[in-house]
Formats: structure tokens, C-alpha cells, sequence
């Protein structure tokens, strides 16, 4: 873990720049304390970090369960959202012992990438007001209606009427320093691949924010900062922390919660870990059961300090691997560091501008959602396509379970329809005295699926036809595939048909039962 460590601490520190905002902008979100996002923050990256066998996934609050938080808190009260949280947590580790982590394995590639460059359009779209210094919606609401009444458009139309100039600015001041220290710099020496651009953008960034804050067209309001909150005395800092409530622990209400938390978290979390895995240049994989284990006990822990629910991350977890990250140290060290400044430096975390970390993640919105990659999958073909698509589509009108919902509905239906159109290769072989002779020929799985597909081609044959149907390639029959044929012999003996079937078991004419064929010793044809 310590190998690396001079590439980790930079990648930690971009993270945590990223982080800030996100944790704070979840719990507004999600109707909770601010310092509730910051303690999920620091327990994701710290407890969760250590556990997970994740080399690049960093965790944190996630938007993905702000509106589950938001109508929990509403309906029972923060201290029993608590509550729900710790049995969530609980939940995720059974999750993680009976090895329910396999589930990540069977998302479509097409889709991982369909919500890897959705998300990077939302990024995109979302930081749009913030660059030009227009706030009106909180940072880490991701979803197309937002919590302030308006959706991803309409705020951009918004945050064109209401530029700032002095927030406008600095982010084109802070997205100039990162492209030129990315082109140019970082190949100019181990300085400037030690010291990361983005720090020198948001040093910058408070510079500018302490020398022109007298200044009324230039100056940035302190509704565009930064807002981590800032205890007078230790006692007002230790307040912080709210503690769950037990007295409610046998209501059914609560234990639906926190089901419902364990359900969504997992399932963003196994789709993060998908989404990390492909994007690490080295193509690590990571324990899936593990990793849930490692969520539950986050979530345990968060729950029972007064954290809002955690989830694998994919922002932070893309600006890990852009910013060079190689371990699991950079996740912890960002965990480290979120501790050491709310605890130590939170005045001067109040001093950094909001317009330049929305430049921050501009970046990591484009290395997501690169052209290129459209032009990839649409090469690739419409089974890759469209699935990928929908999935872009979904995440940008609704939110990331929704997306991911939808491209993998249309996936399944590709694959139906792929299964129907294989199931069989048909061909006519001859014809003799005004019938035709034809091979069908089943593929090596057979199921209810291609009920349709056969049926249609048992239906086409001509009156006198031959139809030799080879099983020798078929490993699994189903049985309604069998009875379509038993079916059929009705039809066949009027239409004067005669079928030869060719399989392992051996050969047979017009069989009296194809059941009695096919099940005769309890094996596969």
C-alpha cells in the first residue's frame, strides 16, 4: 500500500477537493446535517478504504440515495434514518457472506459504459452553473428534477441569466492552470507530477477569493463558496454528532428503510465496482462479496455516528484513477485528509470558490464522456449501441438506477432476440416430386425462448415436405421445445410430413412420443 505513495497522495488530495463539495451537496440534498455528508466522507474513504479490496474505488455519500434519505427523514426523523442506516449496514454484510456480490457480473458491457459517459455528461451538465457562479442547486444532486424545482435544463438557462464575473473568471482562470498542467507541465519535471494541478488551481482559487472579496464586480459572495460548517469550542464541534435512536428498532417502517438502503446501495456500489475495474489501466479485479462487506461495515459505522449512507463513488472513484492514483492508500489518505480539515482548517476550506472545483470535475466529466467513444460502440454495432444509449439517456433524464434499469431491459431484449433469431440453422437440401427435403439443425441451447422461432418454421413447411431435424450439437433441450413437436405431429401426419430425428441417442422416423424420445433415459439429447 505504501509503494506507491508518490503517486497515491497527489491522487488523494484531487479526491478530496472533489469530495468536499460532493458530501456537503448529498446532505443538503438529502435533507440532513451537513457535517453528516463530511462523517460519511471520512468513514468511506478511512474504515471502507481499509476494508475493500478495491484498488481504486473510493467511497462516499452517494446522490443515488438522496431521495431515499430525503423521504426517510421526513417521514421518521434523522435519528431513525440513523437507525435504518445501521440495519442497512448490517444487511449489506449478510449481502456480503452469502456471496451476493456474483449479481455485479451480469451487467452488459455496453450499459457500464453507457452509465460511465452518462455520468460524465451529468457532471458536465450539473457544473455548468457553478463555473459561472450560479448556485441554485446544491452540488451531488445529479438527478433531472432537483430538489430546488428546477431540472438539469432549466438551470442551465438559469445560470445564463445570473453569470458572476468574478466566479467566471476564476474558473477559467483554475480550468487554464489544469490543461496546461496536464499538457504541458506535468512532463516538465517530478514537481509538477508530484504537486497535482488541481491543487495549484484551488490555492489560486482562494487567493483570488481573499484579494477581491471588497470588490462588488469582481468579488465572489459567499453563497458561491465553499460551506463546511465550523464549530466555536470542541463541545460545539463533538454536538456534531448525532447518535441513532434503538426505541423504534422493531418497527416495521425502519427495518423497510434500511432494507431499501442495503438494496440501492449495494447495487451502486457492484455497478461502481464494475464501471472502477474497467477504467483501472491495470485491470485489477475487484472482490465483489468483499467489497459489500466492506460497504456494510461503512455504513454500520456511519449510521451509528450520525453519517448519511455510503456507497462506492464513481466521481471520486474516476478522479482516483485520472489523477494517477494506484492503491487503495489514495482513497484512505483522501479519508485522512477530509478528518484533519474539518477538524483543524475548515476557515480556510470556506475560503475556496465553488466555480473552480466545478472546473475540477469538468475535466473528469470529459475524460468520461469523450466523443470518441460514441464513435467506438456505434462501430461496435446496434447490440452494443442502443443498449448504450438508453442507458445515457436514462441517467440523464432520471438518475443512475434508472438508467441502468433501462439499458439493461433493452440489453435483455437484444439478447432475446439474438437467441430467437439462433436458435436453429434452417436449410433446404433438395427437392423431389413436389416436396422439399429440409434440415434444421438446433443449437447447442434450446430453450422456451425459441418456442416462437420454431414453431413459425414447423408451421411454414410445405405439404409433403421431408424435415430432418439434427440434436446432435444440443446440449440442453427444453421440454416445451419437445411438446411443440409432439404437438405438431398431429399437423404433420395431415400435411403428409415426415420428420427424421437425428441425435446422440440415435435415429428415428415419425416417433410415436417425442417425450418418450427425448426423456427416455433422463438425459439431454
Amino acid at each position: 500500500m505504501f509503494k506507491h505513495l508518490n503517486k497515491d497522495f497527489p491522487a488523494s488530495i484531487v479526491v478530496f477537493f472533489v469530495a468536499i463539495p460532493l458530501c456537503l451537496g448529498i446532505a443538503l440534498a438529502s435533507g440532513a446535517p451537513l457535517f453528516s455528508g463530511l462523517i460519511a466522507g471520512i468513514i468511506g474513504g478511512i474504515v471502507v478504504g481499509a476494508i475493500s479490496g478495491s484498488s481504486l474505488g473510493v467511497s462516499g455519500p452517494a446522490a443515488g440515495l438522496a431521495a431515499i434519505v430525503l423521504a426517510a427523514i421526513s417521514k421518521l426523523g434523522y435519528e431513525n434514518l440513523l437507525l435504518a442506516v445501521v440495519i442497512g449496514g448490517a444487511i449489506q454484510i449478510v449481502f456480503g457472506l452469502l456471496k451476493a456480490g456474483i449479481i455485479g457480473y451480469y451487467f452488459p458491457n455496453s450499459v457500464i459504459k453507457g452509465m460511465l459517459t452518462g455520468i460524465g455528461i451529468i457532471i458536465i451538465l450539473k457544473q455548468i452553473p457553478h463555473f459561472f457562479g450560479y448556485d441554485g442547486d446544491p452540488q451531488g444532486d445529479w438527478a433531472f428534477f432537483q430538489v430546488d424545482g428546477e431540472n438539469t435544463f432549466s438551470e442551465l438557462f438559469n445560470a445564463l441569466n445570473n453569470i458572476s464575473p468574478g466566479a467566471t473568471l476564476i474558473a477559467v482562470i483554475g480550468m487554464t492552470i489544469l490543461v496546461l498542467w496536464e499538457a504541458v507541465l506535468s512532463n516538465k519535471g517530478k514537481f509538477f507530477k508530484l504537486v497535482q494541478g488541481p491543487l495549484v488551481a484551488v490555492a489560486v482559487g482562494i487567493i483570488y477569493y481573499l484579494l477581491t472579496r471588497d470588490s462588488e464586480t469582481f468579488g465572489i459572495s459567499a453563497d458561491h463558496l465553499v460551506n463546511v460548517p465550523v464549530p466555536d469550542s470542541f463541545d460545539s464541534f463533538v454536538g456534531q454528532f448525532t447518535l441513532p435512536s434503538f426505541e423504534m428498532i422493531g418497527t416495521m417502517e425502519i427495518w423497510i428503510t434500511g432494507f431499501t438502503i442495503a438494496l440501492v446501495a449495494s447495487l451502486e456500489t457492484l455497478l461502481c465496482v464494475e464501471a472502477t475495474d474497467k477504467l483501472d489501466p491495470h485491470k485489477r479485479t475487484t472482490p465483489t462479496n468483499r467489497e459489500l462487506f466492506a460497504q456494510g461495515t461503512g455504513n454500520l459505522m456511519s449510521g451509528m455516528v450520525g453519517g448519511l449512507p455510503i456507497t462506492q463513488v464513481i466521481v471520486r472513484s474516476s478522479a482516483n484513477i485520472q489523477s494517477g492514483g494506484q492503491t487503495k492508500m489514495s482513497a484512505i489518505l483522501h479519508g485522512f485528509l477530509l478528518l484533519i480539515s474539518v477538524v483543524i482548517i475548515p476557515n480556510i476550506l470556506n475560503y475556496i470558490p465553488l466555480s473552480v472545483l466545478a472546473a475540477i470535475l469538468f475535466l473528469v466529466g470529459y475524460k468520461l464522456a469523450k466523443p470518441a467513444l460514441f464513435v467506438q460502440m456505434y462501430k461496435a454495432g446496434w447490440k452494443q449501441f442502443v443498449p448504450f444509449m438508453v442507458t445515457i439517456v436514462g441517467i440523464i433524464f432520471g438518475d443512475l438506477l434508472i438508467g441502468i434499469s433501462l439499458g439493461l431491459i433493452v440489453g435483455i431484449v437484444v439478447i432475446l432476440i439474438k437467441s430467437y433469431q439462433n436458435s436453429y440453422f434452417l436449410h433446404i437440401e433438395n427437392v423431389e416430386n413436389g416436396g422439399k427435403t429440409v434440415k434444421m439443425r438446433l443449437a447447442e441451447e434450446v430453450t422456451f425462448i425459441n418456442k416462437g422461432a420454431i414453431l413459425k418454421e414447423l408451421n411454414n413447411l410445405e405439404e409433403n415436405s421431408y424435415l430432418i431435424m439434427d440434436v446432435t450439437k444440443t446440449r440442453y433441450l427444453d421440454r416445451d421445445i419437445i411438446e411443440i413437436l409432439d404437438d405438431f405431429k398431429i399437423k404433420a401426419a395431415e400435411k403428409n410430413i415426415d420428420i427424421k430425428i437425428i441425435s446422440e441417442r440415435g435415429t428415428v422416423e415419425n416417433p410415436e412420443s417425442y417425450l418418450q424420445f427425448f426423456e427416455l433415459d433422463k438425459k439431454p439429447a
